[in-house]
Formats: C-alpha cells, sequence, structure tokens
C-alpha cells in the first residue's frame, strides 16, 4: 500500500473510532478499591461445563495450598506416633495418641477402635473439633466430639478426634499456661513477617489434618480406601479443606460451616490470600465428586443451605454425574453437633464408608465420656523433650521454605522446567493474578497527533469489572510496520510525570523512545487507589494488596498491548517500570517479551521493609521475593537496575544459565540513564 493509500485508512479509522468515544477516569490514582471482609455476601460462578469447573477446582487446590504455606508440598517426615493407655469401653477401646506433623511440632488426641467386630480392615474417620470452649473434651446437647467418636467405634469404624493448635495437649511448651484456649489458639501466625512466608494458623492445622490423616491411614486395621472426616464450625472448616485438597478421602461431612455470607471469624479460618476469588462454597463443591453431606441449621450462617449454598453445589455434583454423592439438610437448632446432626452423618457415612443402605437407621446409642483427665495427652503440660518452642517452630518454618527454594534452583533446562512447572501456579496465587488466562475489553478515545506522534487515549478494563487502566499510547505517523519497532510500556508509581510534559507531549525516556522508532503507551492511572490497612482484620484474605492490584493491572496491559496495532507486529513489548513500579513491572515479568525494570534499591533482606505498602504481598518469600518472576521469565530479556546492595540476583542468573543464555539478562546495581535504556531496546 502507497503513503496515501496508508491516510485514506488512518482518515477511515479515525472516523470510526471517534464514534465510539467513552469517558476515561481522571488520571490520578484516586479510585478506591471494594473491601470485602469474612461477612461480604458471595455468590457462586456460573459454571456451564464439567472441563470449567474441573479447571476452577485445580485453582482453588492450588490457591489452599500456596495460602497456606503448603506449596509445593512440605517434606513428610516420620510421624513417630506413640499410642498408648488403651481402656476398653462397651464394644469400643479408647486409645491417648500423639505424633510429629513437623519434626518438632506434637499433634494429640484420642483414637477409638470398635471391639467385637473382628480384625478389620475398617474405615476410618477423622474428627477435628471446632472451637468448643474445651476443644476436643467437649460433651454438650449442642455438641459433643466423644459422642460421635464413640458411635463411629461402635457402627466398625476407627475414629480419630484431634486438637486445634492451642487446644488441650497440642500446644507449645512455652504457652502461657492460665490463657483460655480459645486465646492460646489464636497467638500463632500473628506477626507480620509470617505473612510473607505464608505461615498462618490455618495452614498449621490444614497440614495437621493432612498428617492426621497419614496417621489414620497408617494404622494396619484401617482401610486406606475408606476414610472420612467431619467436624462442625472451625472443625467444619477443616473438613471441607482437606476435602478440597486431598483426594484419599472417601466422603466429608463439614456441618454448620459452608456459607455464602460468614466464612470464618478465626484466623484459623482465614489464611491470606484464600478467599480474594474463592468463597467457602467453592471450596467445598471442590470436593466432588467425593461423596458429602452438609448440615445446616436455622440458627446460624447456613440458615440459607436449601436454598443456596445447596444447589449451588449440587448443581457441580450434577455437572460431574454424581447428583447421588451430595446430601444436604437443615435442621431446627442454633449452631450445633448435636445428635440429631450426627445422626444424619451417622447414615450417609455408614452407607459410603460400610456400604449400608441410605437409611436413617443408625442411632446414637448412650454413652459414657472418659473424665477429661483420663483424655488428656499431657495432663501436667509436659511435652516431649525435643518439642519446639513457638518462635523456634516458626524459624524451623522459614528454613524449610528456604531448604525448598534452594533445591527448586535450576541448573539444567530440565531443571528450569521443573522450577516453571512447580513455581508459576505459586507466582499466580501469590499475586492473585489471571494470566495468561486474562481477559480484557480495550476501549480507544480518540486519535490526535502530538507534536510528529500519532496519540491514542486507551481504558483497559479486564472482562466483568468495571474499573479501567487508562494509557496514552504514541507512535509513528503514518503507522508503518518496521522491522525493530518495540511497543515499550512505561509505568511510575508517580503517574505520567517524567514522561508527559504539561500539554500532553512525550518528554524524557517517552521521547527519546519514540525518536528512535519505537512505540510508547505510558500508563495514567491503575484500577484502584490506595488500599486499606493490609493487616487488619484478615484484610489480605479477601483482598488484594496494593502490589497484587499494580501486578495484576500491568499484566492485563499487556494482553491489551498484543492485540494493539502499533506497528511493531504482534508480541514486541517491553515492560519498563520506574520507581515503585519498577518492581511492580519485575513480578509481572512472565507476560512480556522483555523488562526493564528500576529495583528502586529496595532492601530485599529487611523483611520489615517488605511490609511497606507498595512492595507488600503474603507469601513473597516462598516464590522467591522478586527473584523467582524474574526467573520465570527467561529466556526473555531483562534488564534490572539500581538494584542497591541488598537485592539478591543469584537465582536470576542461575535460571538464564539454565535456559542457554546466561549474558541476556543485565543487572546494574545503579541507575542506568535513559540513553541507555533506549540503546538496550534498540538491540532486542
Amino acid at each position: 500500500m502507497n503513503c496515501s493509500g496508508r491516510s485514506l485508512v488512518f482518515g477511515l479509522l479515525v472516523a470510526f473510532l471517534s464514534a465510539f468515544e467513552v469517558s476515561l477516569p481522571a488520571a490520578t490514582d484516586t479510585n478506591k478499591p471494594a473491601v470485602k471482609d469474612l461477612n461480604t455476601p458471595r455468590t457462586f460462578p456460573d459454571i456451564k461445563t464439567k472441563d470449567e469447573w474441573q479447571d476452577r477446582a485445580k485453582e482453588i487446590r492450588e490457591q489452599i495450598l500456596v495460602s497456606c504455606g503448603l506449596w509445593p508440598m512440605p517434606e513428610k517426615s516420620p510421624l513417630r506416633p506413640f499410642v498408648f493407655d488403651r481402656v476398653e469401653r462397651d464394644r469400643y477401646s479408647v486409645e491417648k495418641v500423639y505424633f510429629q506433623t513437623y519434626p518438632g511440632f506434637y499433634l494429640a488426641g484420642n483414637l477409638y477402635r470398635p471391639l467385637g467386630k473382628g480384625r478389620g480392615p475398617f474405615p476410618g474417620v477423622l474428627n477435628p473439633h471446632g472451637h468448643w470452649a474445651n476443644g476436643r473434651m467437649a460433651d454438650t446437647k449442642d455438641g459433643s466430639i466423644a459422642a460421635r467418636c464413640i458411635s463411629f467405634a461402635r457402627q466398625g469404624m476407627v475414629a480419630f478426634s484431634y486438637d486445634m493448635v492451642g487446644y488441650n495437649d497440642t500446644k507449645f511448651p512455652d504457652a502461657v499456661t492460665n490463657r483460655a484456649p480459645y486465646e492460646s489458639h489464636r497467638h500463632f501466625g500473628t506477626n507480620r513477617t509470617d505473612q510473607l512466608w505464608s505461615i498462618s494458623l490455618m495452614g498449621l492445622q490444614t497440614w495437621n489434618s493432612i498428617r492426621a490423616l497419614d496417621f489414620l491411614i497408617s494404622l494396619p486395621e484401617v482401610d486406606p480406601a475408606r476414610i472420612g472426616v467431619t467436624g462442625a464450625s472451625g472443625g467444619g472448616t477443616q473438613t471441607f479443606m482437606l476435602g478440597a485438597i486431598d483426594d484419599r478421602l472417601a466422603t466429608v461431612g463439614p456441618i454448620v460451616m459452608v456459607s455464602h455470607t460468614m466464612q470464618g471469624g478465626c484466623s484459623c479460618e482465614n489464611a491470606p490470600g484464600l478467599r480474594v476469588e474463592y468463597s467457602n462454597m467453592e471450596i467445598a463443591a471442590a470436593a466432588a465428586p467425593c461423596p458429602q453431606i452438609l448440615v445446616a441449621a436455622t440458627g446460624d450462617w447456613t440458615k440459607a443451605t436449601m436454598e443456596v449454598e445447596g444447589p449451588a453445589i449440587e448443581k457441580i455434583y450434577r455437572l460431574l454425574d454424581a447428583g447421588d454423592r451430595l446430601r444436604y439438610v437443615k435442621f431446627d437448632f442454633g449452631h450445633n453437633y448435636n445428635q440429631t446432626s450426627r445422626e444424619a452423618v451417622y447414615a450417609w457415612f455408614g452407607h459410603w464408608l460400610s456400604g449400608l443402605p441410605k437409611s436413617e437407621s443408625l442411632k446414637e446409642q448412650p454413652y459414657t465420656k472418659e473424665p477429661d483427665a483420663e483424655l488428656r495427652v499431657f495432663p501436667e503440660e509436659k511435652l516431649p523433650y525435643d518439642a519446639l518452642s513457638k518462635d523456634q517452630f516458626i524459624e524451623s518454618l522459614k528454613g524449610a521454605h528456604r531448604e525448598q527454594w534452594q533445591k527448586l534452583l535450576p541448573r539444567s533446562q530440565v531443571g528450569l522446567e521443573r522450577f516453571k512447572r512447580i513455581m508459576l501456579p505459586a507466582w499466580r496465587r501469590t499475586l492473585q493474578v489471571e494470566w495468561p488466562r486474562s481477559r480484557v475489553e480495550l476501549r480507544m478515545k480518540e486519535l490526535r497527533q502530538v507534536t510528529d506522534w500519532m496519540a491514542t487515549e486507551l481504558s483497559i478494563k479486564r472482562t466483568g469489572e468495571s474499573e479501567a487502566v487508562t494509557a496514552i499510547c504514541f507512535r509513528q505517523k503514518p503507522v508503518i510496520s518496521r522491522r525493530g519497532t518495540k511497543l515499550v510500556i512505561l509505568a511510575s508509581s508517580s503517574g505520567t510525570e517524567g514522561f508527559l510534559g504539561y500539554n500532553g507531549e512525550p518528554v524524557g525516556l517517552a521521547a527519546k523512545l519514540l525518536r528512535r522508532g519505537h512505540a510508547v503507551m505510558v500508563v495514567q492511572s491503575f484500577s484502584t487507589g490506595e488500599t486499606a490497612d493490609q493487616f487488619a482484620n484478615f484484610f489480605t484474605t479477601y483482598n488484594r494488596t496494593k502490589l497484587q492490584e499494580r501486578v495484576r493491572d500491568l499484566l492485563a496491559v499487556c494482553v491489551a498491548a498484543k492485540g494493539f496495532d502499533f506497528g511493531g507486529g504482534e508480541g514486541s513489548t517491553v515492560l519498563c517500570g520506574m520507581g515503585a513500579a519498577g518492581l511492580w513491572t519485575l513480578m509481572a515479568a512472565p507476560a512480556a517479551d522483555a523488562v526493564i525494570a528500576d529495583c528502586n534499591a529496595v532492601d530485599v533482606l529487611t523483611e520489615e521493609r517488605l511490609l511497606t505498602l507498595d512492595v507488600f504481598a503474603p507469601g513473597l518469600r516462598n516464590i522467591g521475593t522478586f527473584e523467582g518472576a524474574a526467573m520465570l521469565a527467561a529466556p526473555h530479556s531483562l534488564l534490572l537496575h539500581n538494584t542497591g546492595n541488598s537485592f539478591p540476583t543469584d537465582g536470576i542468573r542461575s535460571a538464564y544459565q539454565a535456559s542457554g543464555v546466561p549474558k541476556k539478562p543485565r543487572i546494574e546495581a545503579v541507575p542506568v540513564a535513559d540513553d541507555a535504556l533506549v540503546d538496550w531496546v534498540s538491540k532486542l
């Protein structure tokens, strides 16, 4: 096409786009993100196909494991169980149990076995207790852990009840002894720096449930193919969490906890990152097609189960051709796991674990709970000699994460592929991003001439969301596709300052890139403004931090850029960030063809620095802080500058060495001048 032809096409394009002008937000960072909390009503997504749900269920499982600090899964150290002080009663026995879930951390509980039923193998049932004041010793009309364990044993099952952290016998040796169990319970994982490592009470208890399942399966009289788990309230949370991530279960029974409103009020139910996109309804549904019974109550937050939660989860079971594997019922009580609720579970578990007909024939017989002192594993509060204090244990968890990271560092192409296979999901779930499946809507307000360039104002909005990222793109005029042209996306924590002059014309780095023949897109405003207090009211369980929001926006910009005709051909995008935005661009590196990141001389070695607004995200340490994202970008071109003296880069060098391009990453401790940045882009 000759030049006159190009001008005609350009003129028509201007007229076409002018008809679709949209009103753009001001180029300021003022859009306040809506803050969700544990009581924000949630809706179940509209899932239409089996494949669509299976993809989402996989994402939910990944999110649970990453949020709980269990991705990659920790090494399972020997349990070293101690089972002792057996007493025999009417058709069942009771024993005391403790074992190590991590080296130096002991989980305790009671084991109930059937008597007079032969040698087995028997089904097994895990019984997390929930937030009863007396923990696993609770025995009231509203809930009795002993009642259900005794009943399961009499029905021919091996039942194991185990503590939540801080209750009864599962404590740290330096725990305050005059504190109520519920208060002791909530004193783990409370340091803000723990969030950087995804160390949380919910993570520890989820791991304890996995190891409790390991213990139950290890018993010679237990059939590993017939294992169930059931608990109420906080124990219901533990139940559906285990159901979502462990496919060894044959049935699950979360009681009075699966709700579209209240999601759990304790830190043991609120791992950072867990419910930014998902709710308890979806987490419970992730167990499908595993047989599941939901028991609700008219007097708590599950009162809408028959109209809301149950039908939503049932739709998933039907998509998987497993409609008969879900039952949901509601009884006219307050928050409970009383006899009526227990008997509904006995009938369900009896069918799926023991092959009994579906009926209500399994009724609870009179029972007598053992005195608390006879069930206690450490009645004098004396734990094994090698039990770690709380601080020692937390340091051991951090050490384990560091060791995992070192083992993952790639030293060959095969090692790099393994690193990406494990760390790409971790990066996605830690940063709460959808990439590479991001879908965006690109709207152009107008085309106009600015000095020697054409300018297009853009609105980039993620599909289904209302807030947009705004940007302005400058290109050569007329648009001529030519080899070597790049689209450089410029982002700064100071908005357009340094990139655009007072009258909107390109200045500084933007102007220099344009003069060298490249296209430039300047981010004007992000989709959200400043976030609320990121450490209050379980904020990070339900909301994205500023870092996560900014990275998500930059990924959307990269996706939009792929479909924008800037004259350089598809795929030639360079993401360049200045100031705090340098680290945002680095974390978005897997989405760009090349990255220039001003590392702002951030002291990555100081954890308090990583808690500041611009750079904080839960789990950041477990993905290599800022190194991991850069490693995932290998072998794409990478320029890091202004790293200072406390910004580790050995992992980046290792990844690029494994990619066969050891010279491709350029890493400078000091800031690189604009002219040198333009030279680097031009040589790509």
